[in-house]
């Protein structure tokens, strides 16, 4: 490598991916929505690095679009006319925006610190997500768009201006403050935090994985970056199943807390007790479909990317709270169903009882006249 003053690092190829992760129903059925897109599709495929057997895939593949669309400018930086959809079977899209890097790489800060929740991509990726339901509806299984979105951005930078070292050990304090989009200079601590989840799979390249952002050196990171993609709508899927099983348990509690009328009829527990399991099947179903939707087996290299992205965002936090929340939603069922068990026992036991004073009282009535 050639020596370069390391305060005047040029970008001479890189590319900024800022991703909107929605909810927009329980599942979509890829095939009918593939039907009913006009547009050129693909089915999504990660390519490995080095050899890797070929079921690691998506089960299934999520549908791939590119569709045209307008030039936004965010901090300087251009937005390519085409943006990128991925529709996933368990009810997801990602609506992504690429921004082309060339140039100074002080300036990236600043694109971070503008991209942090960004009004006007938020409302045109949003935009999107609606036009998509249009045209797909029939395929999406109750469908509706969620209010919270999961956004994340992804800075790869494929070349720059030599250097004599790697600018992810040269430059951790700037880099820990892209990640973070912050302008403030950050503490020893914070830096080290920021930078601390980092993976390199050759001399050249580096993967730094942050909560709000990444950061990948090196070419043919295209399978690095669709790892994080993925771990982002999981992310995205978590939070949103964690709030619908709150929901659930409130709706349990209180079908749980109801005081029993004092003549009820048989079955009338059951609309209680249907809901439940219901509430239990469909939070069941949706975390089996996220978490067994990108099996990592046969690349060791995105399977340690993929854990590091999941320590990040918690992911192994937010299945530990699903499956308490899951498994506290059949406790809820069990307690209804005993206590419906209970009620129908106490009703054929008031059956017994009257039907033995009927047939004692009917043996001292006189049946006729001597």
């Amino acid at each position: 490598m050639g020596t370069a003053d390391q305060s005047s690092v040029v970008i001479t190829k890189g590319t900024c991916y800022a991703i909107f992760a929605y909810d927009i129903g329980s599942s979509i059925n890829l095939d009918e929505a593939d039907r009913r897109i006009t547009a050129g599709t693909e089915r999504g495929r990660l390519r490995h690095k080095a050899r890797a057997p070929q079921y690691f895939e998506y089960r299934p593949a999520p549908l791939r679009l590119m569709q045209e669309g307008g030039t936004l400018t965010v901090a300087n930086y251009s937005s390519s006319p085409t943006f990128e959809v991925m529709v996933y079977d368990f009810g997801a899209v990602t609506i992504t925006y690429r921004f082309a890097l060339d140039g100074p790489f002080d300036n990236l800060l600043e694109l971070s610190e503008a991209l942090y929740e960004h009004e006007q991509l938020l409302t045109e990726s949003r935009a999107r997500v609606e036009q998509l339901i249009q045209t797909i509806h029939p395929a999406v299984e109750r469908p509706r768009i969620a209010t919270e979105v999961e956004d994340y951005l992804i800075f790869e930078i494929n070349a720059c201006t030599s250097q004599d070292i790697p600018l992810w050990v040269s430059r951790e304090a700037e880099l820990a403050r892209i990640l973070r989009g912050e302008r403030t200079p950050l503490s020893d601590q914070e830096i080290h935090d920021a930078v601390s989840c980092r993976i390199s799979f050759g001399t050249d390249d580096a993967a730094l994985i942050d909560w709000h952002s990444a950061v990948l050196f090196g070419r043919d990171m295209d399978d690095v970056r669709a790892v994080l993609e993925f771990a982002n709508v999981e992310l995205m899927e978590m939070r949103m199943l964690d709030e619908q099983l709150d929901q659930s348990l409130d709706q349990g509690y209180e079908a749980l807390s109801r005081k029993p009328r004092l003549l009820s009829l048989p079955g009338s527990y059951d609309k209680d007790t249907t809901l439940i399991a219901q509430l239990q099947v469909d939070g069941a179903l949706l975390f089996e479909r996220v978490t067994n939707t990108l099996k990592l087996l046969g690349d060791q290299y995105l399977a340690r990317v993929y854990r590091l992205a999941s320590q990040r965002f918690h992911l192994e936090d937010w299945d530990a709270s699903i499956l308490r929340k899951l498994e506290t939603l059949e406790s809820i069922y069990g307690k209804m169903s005993d206590r419906a068990g209970t009620r129908r026992m106490e009703l054929l036991e008031w059956i017994i009882i009257v039907l033995i004073t009927v047939s004692i009282a009917v043996s001292f009535v006189p049946i006729g006249k001597p």
